[in-house]
């Protein structure tokens, strides 16, 4: 419609500038012969500029011609194209949509998530998503992000969620989304579990049974040390029984005999006097053992 405008302007300024040679006056004819070349420029400005369009950084243009929306998105930058068309520009910036969302865990328990989700506008579908959703995604996106944190939510018990599961909720709403969302022409970059809120009786209560699980897991560590140290202890006296079983059944009488002798031997050889008794019992004789001594001659 403004390329037509200003066509028709310009044309009615020729056609006065044509007409001016009728104007008695030299200085009324000049004045305005000066005016209509004034309003023929900017006639002719504004249609050349209807021919180029500018695409903004981070956005995409989609052109629509006369209701015909064409596949092909523009990238950022200056493009030619028919003065009649219409070209809307979708941002591709990510962004980040934040919500408070009731939900129930598993045990129907009333709980308040407070979620985020990254996401932006897929260069390539930006056509689609302005003939199927139009110019304003924010309220679709957030009534998926919002039905599915209920969803995975209710399928874990409150003690989980407040504790032990918190980052695999939060993956498993990231999976989901990144399932759903990419079917409406956009891309999930990340949700966020932020934070858990819940009745104060019912945190108190989750607390102290967190508290009394970590007590247990202590005190089973404590009797599994304990049972090692006994098992350790056991394996040690066996060994050692074991030895002496072993010594005990190598030691012979001819054994004995053998040591005995070995024994009055080393004791022989020594500079000390000394007893020594041969055998055992009854039969055992005792001899004595003198070193012997240096004569001097006169």
């Amino acid at each position: 419609m403004g390329f037509i405008v200003s066509l028709l302007t310009n044309l009615i300024a020729i056609l006065v500038y044509l007409n001016t040679g009728k104007i008695s006056g030299e200085r009324s004819r000049l004045a305005i012969r000066t005016i209509t070349i004034l309003i023929g420029a900017i006639a002719v400005l504004n249609c050349i500029s209807r021919f180029l369009v500018i695409v903004p950084p981070g956005n995409v243009g989609v052109v629509n011609f006369f209701g015909e929306v064409s596949e092909t998105t523009l990238s950022p930058g200056v493009h030619l194209l028919n003065p009649f068309s219409k070209v809307l520009n979708f941002s591709t910036r990510l962004k980040d949509v934040k919500e408070n969302v009731d939900t129930t865990s598993q045990e129907g328990l009333s709980l308040n998530l407070d979620v985020s989700l990254q996401y932006k506008l897929d260069p390539q579908k930006a056509a689609t998503v302005y003939k199927t959703i139009g110019t304003d995604e924010t309220q679709l996106v957030i009534s998926r992000f919002r039905s599915t944190v209920r969803a995975i939510t209710a399928n874990y018990p409150a003690s989980a969620i407040y504790s032990t599961k918190r980052q695999e909720i939060a993956q498993k709403i990231d999976q989901q989304l990144s399932q759903e969302i990419p079917a409406l022409g956009f891309i999930v970059e990340e949700a966020l579990l932020r934070n858990i809120k819940m009745p104060d009786t019912l945190q108190a209560a989750i607390q102290n049974k967190l508290n009394a699980e970590q007590e247990n897991q202590q005190m089973k560590f404590v009797l599994e040390k304990e049972r090692q140290e006994a098992e350790r202890k056991r394996i040690e006296a066996q060994g050692i029984a074991d030895s002496q079983k072993i010594i005990s059944n190598g030691l012979t009488n001819q054994v004995l005999q053998l040591r005995a002798i070995e024994a009055t031997e080393k004791l022989a050889q020594s500079d000390n006097s000394k007893i020594v008794i041969l055998g055992s019992g009854k039969g055992a004789v005792p001899i004595m053992i003198q070193p012997e001594t240096e004569i001097s001659k006169p």
